[in-house]
C-alpha cells in the first residue's frame, strides 16, 4: 500500500480547538493525566492517541486539534511515569512498561466509548505496540500506527545502530545506576524514564521481533492474535528508529488483523524529513489527512461480530 492509493488529501481546517483537561483512572487506580479536544457539534467517532515511550502528550497538540476540527472526538494521555502522570522523584518509582498499555491507554478506550460510535486508535511508536495489550481491544474498530517497529539495532542504519549499542550497553547503565532511573530529557529525547520501563525496552529491543522473541514470553503471540481489526502501519524510509523492515518485523505479530503496510518515502511523496517524530510535527499536515481520511473510511464492524 502506498500513499497514492489512499483518498485525496484535505485542506486543513482553520478553528483551534482547545482542550479540556481531565483525569482518568486505570483499573489498578492509579491517576492518569489527559486532555480531550471536542469538536464543534457531534462527533462522528472518538479518536484515541497511543504516545511513544517518554513522549508528553502535548507533543501531540496540533494533531489532536486538527482531528477535532474534522469532527473526531480526541483524547490524548500521559502514562504513568510521564508527564503530567508523573510523581515527583521517579527516583523508586516502580512501572509495568505493558501497563501502559493495558491499564493507561485502556482507560482512554474507557472513556471515549460511546454506543453506536466507533473508536479508532493513532498509535507512535509504542503506540502500535499498546494496542495489542489492550484488555478493551474489542472497542477499537480500527487503528493507523506510524513509526512502530521491533525496536531491534539490527534493523537499523548502521550509524544509529551504533548509538543505540552505546545507550543500551554504556550510557543507559551508567545513568540508572547514579540516578534511579532514566534521565532521557539530558539527550533532548523525550521525558524521564522509570527505571523498570527502561529496563524492560532494552531487554525486549535485544530481540528481532521485541517481546515476541522473548521466551519469557510466550503468551503474547496468542495475545496479539487474537486482534482482527484492520490496522494502517505507516513508516518513513528516514525513520532510523523503525524503518519498514523494523515494522514489518513487528506487525508479523497482528496476525489475524488485517494490516496493511505504507512505506513512506520522503523524497519521493515530498513530505520532507520525518525521522522518528517528524510524523507529527506540522509539516507532516498532509499525512494526519491521509490517516484521518482512512479512519473515517473504515469498517465499523466491530471485532468478534459476524456482520
Amino acid at each position: 500500500m502506498t500513499l497514492e492509493t489512499l483518498a485525496p488529501t484535505r485542506a486543513a481546517p482553520a478553528a483551534a480547538v482547545e482542550p479540556e483537561a481531565l483525569t482518568l483512572t486505570a483499573a489498578d487506580g492509579t491517576p492518569i493525566a489527559a486532555l480531550r479536544y471536542r469538536p464543534e457539534g457531534t462527533a462522528h467517532a472518538g479518536l484515541l492517541v497511543g504516545s511513544a515511550t517518554a513522549v508528553p502528550q502535548g507533543f501531540y497538540r496540533r494533531f489532536a486539534q486538527h482531528a477535532a476540527a474534522r469532527g473526531f472526538d480526541v483524547l490524548t494521555l500521559d502514562y504513568r511515569g510521564i508527564g503530567r502522570s508523573a510523581p515527583p522523584s521517579l527516583r523508586g518509582y516502580e512501572v509495568d512498561y505493558l501497563d501502559w498499555g493495558r491499564q493507561d491507554l485502556a482507560a482512554g478506550v474507557e472513556a471515549l466509548r460511546q454506543p453506536g460510535r466507533p473508536l479508532y486508535l493513532v498509535g507512535h511508536s509504542y503506540g502500535g505496540h499498546a494496542l495489542g495489550l489492550l484488555p478493551n481491544h474489542h472497542e477499537v474498530h480500527a487503528c493507523w500506527t506510524f513509526a512502530t517497529g521491533a525496536g531491534w539495532h539490527g534493523w537499523m542504519p548502521p550509524l544509529e545502530r551504533l548509538r543505540v549499542q552505546l545507550m543500551w550497553k554504556v550510557v543507559g547503565p551508567l545513568w540508572t545506576r547514579r540516578a534511579g532511573y532514566l534521565p532521557w530529557s539530558r539527550l533532548g529525547m523525550g521525558e524521564d524514564l522509570p527505571l523498570g520501563v527502561y529496563r524492560q525496552w532494552r531487554h525486549w529491543c535485544s530481540f528481532p521481533r521485541y517481546f515476541f522473541d522473548d521466551p519469557a514470553m510466550p503468551h503474547m503471540a496468542e495475545q496479539f492474535a487474537q486482534l482482527r481489526l484492520p490496522i494502517v502501519a505507516a513508516n518513513a524510509t528516514d525513520d532510523a528508529w523503525a524503518p519498514p523492515a523494523s515494522r514489518d518485523a513487528f506487525m508479523q505479530g497482528y496476525r489475524n488483523a488485517t494490516v496493511q503496510a505504507v512505506t513512506i518515502d520522503p523524497v519521493v511523496d515530498r513530505t520532507g524529513p520525518i525521522g522518528h517524530m517528524g510524523y507529527f510535527r506540522p509539516q507532516a499536515r498532509a499525512l494526519w489527512d491521509q490517516c484521518l481520511d482512512w479512519l473515517a473510511s473504515a469498517p465499523h464492524q466491530v471485532q468478534g461480530s459476524s456482520a
